[in-house]
């Protein structure tokens, strides 16, 4: 649907016509391109870490939920590169790797949606994450001491801001570009936080 990069580190990306994958190391002209971790609260953590998170990838469908909701957001409000239509990217297992516009990604896991995001706009991670029961909340969304959620009400979340990737075959990526799904060998493995 878009594609969005930001050459510095803020949480939204400015869309654009078209971002270049480079292989191992990210978007070109993106804050977060790298080998090694350049997400700034992991660099402070452990800045040897590898690179995990050099791709964001979001289903449109949240951001017209977040509309919906009352939210003025729009393609790269979540500090996404990637917006999908089609593809239910929350459902694919670890290692599943997407085909588009040439490039090729394989998805490492789920973006541990964080406080940010409710700085952005207050209320949104409330529709960023749902109780792994379905049943609705009023309650705040619990923070982990690493800052990403950990729970609401003390139940067990669903994140649904999106899965992170790293390129694995460079490329250019536009809006319209046909995503193809390639899933790993079985057993698949559910995404998880990284």
């Amino acid at each position: 649907m878009s594609v969005s990069r930001d050459q510095l580190h803020r949480f939204s990306k400015q869309s654009c016509e078209a971002i270049d994958l480079v292989e191992d190391l990210g978007v070109r002209g993106d804050a977060h391109a790298g080998t090694l971790v350049q997400h700034r609260s992991r660099v402070r953590r452990d800045p040897n870490q590898p690179n995990l998170r050099q791709v964001h990838l979001i289903q449109g469908a949240l951001l017209d939920e977040a509309r919906d909701a009352g939210h003025d957001i729009g393609p790269g409000s979540l500090g996404e590169n990637i917006l999908t239509s089609g593809v239910d990217l929350l459902a694919l297992p670890e290692g599943t790797r997407l085909h588009l516009g040439g490039a090729s990604v394989r998805l490492t896991g789920l973006r541990n949606p964080c406080r940010q995001i409710d700085e952005h706009s207050r209320g949104l991670l409330k529709v960023v994450v749902r109780r792994v029961d379905g049943v609705a909340s009023d309650s705040d969304v619990e923070l982990g001491p690493t800052g990403g959620v950990q729970s609401v009400d003390g139940v067990g979340i669903v994140r649904r801001a999106g899965v992170m990737a790293v390129v694995e075959r460079s490329g250019t990526v536009r809006p319209g570009d046909a995503i193809e799904v390639e899933l790993p060998p079985q057993p698949h493995t559910p995404l998880t936080p990284v």
